[in-house]
């Protein structure tokens, strides 16, 4: 899995350093070639030295192959070009912009994209952000403390009840998809093989989820 960081400041070198870590191959682009020293003499990845909304610059990061691309700039305007670029031309998977005014980053999550704000954002749950392929994010509420998520029912909760994967003030099923028809479910709903659920999870409570789901 090939995952492009466009910024290699504080956040940049971290999450390409986690990445690198749960095994995933790596390219960081950044304009500044003194940058990539963050990156640590050890590091296996890629470097691209460049602006990271340059149609010939991603094309050479290899943005035609990525699988998840990281736009965490020091500009706002800048990692929603990049973020934009990568997602409507080029159709990369996963793609999140880290941004620091608020109001505009519920404007982009309304259009669609996935933003990060300095209030939510960490570096592991970027990193989360793109590589879970089991648990969708599909909107941010508020300043990004809350997330809406979709995710397929894992077999280990078939057969168990809604309150099961419940915890009261940090993760909530707010419906279920069943054979093409959604519903809002009681404490009681019992789950079925092919169930998708739609979950509000406060983003500190996401590992917790992921435990309940056995990932």
């Amino acid at each position: 899995m090939l995952n492009l960081i466009i910024g290699c400041g504080r956040v940049g070198a971290g999450l390409a350093k986690i990445l690198i870590e749960r095994g995933h191959s790596v390219t960081v682009v950044d304009m500044d070639a003194q940058a990539f020293e963050r990156l640590g003499e050890n590091f296996k990845g890629q470097t691209v030295l460049g602006v990271g909304f340059d149609h010939d610059v991603l094309l050479k990061a290899g943005i035609q192959r990525a699988d998840g691309l990281a736009a965490v700039t020091s500009s706002d305007e800048a990692n929603v070009v990049i973020a934009r670029i990568a997602r409507d031309i080029f159709h990369v998977p996963k793609v999140v912009a880290r941004l620091f005014d608020v109001r505009q980053a519920e404007i982009y999550r309304r259009l669609g994209l996935q933003t990060i704000s300095p209030t939510s954002w960490g570096i592991n749950r970027i990193a989360d952000l793109l590589l879970y392929s089991q648990m969708e994010t599909i909107s941010s509420l508020g300043s990004g403390e809350v997330e809406i998520i979709e995710v397929e029912l894992p077999p280990l909760l078939v057969g168990k009840m809604v309150r099961d994967l419940m915890v009261q003030g940090e993760i909530h099923v707010v419906a279920v998809t069943r054979e093409n028809n959604s519903f809002l479910p009681t404490l009681g709903t019992v789950f079925s093989e092919g169930d998708l659920l739609h979950l509000a999870v406060l983003t500190t409570s996401v590992d917790r989820l992921k435990g309940l789901l056995g990932y």
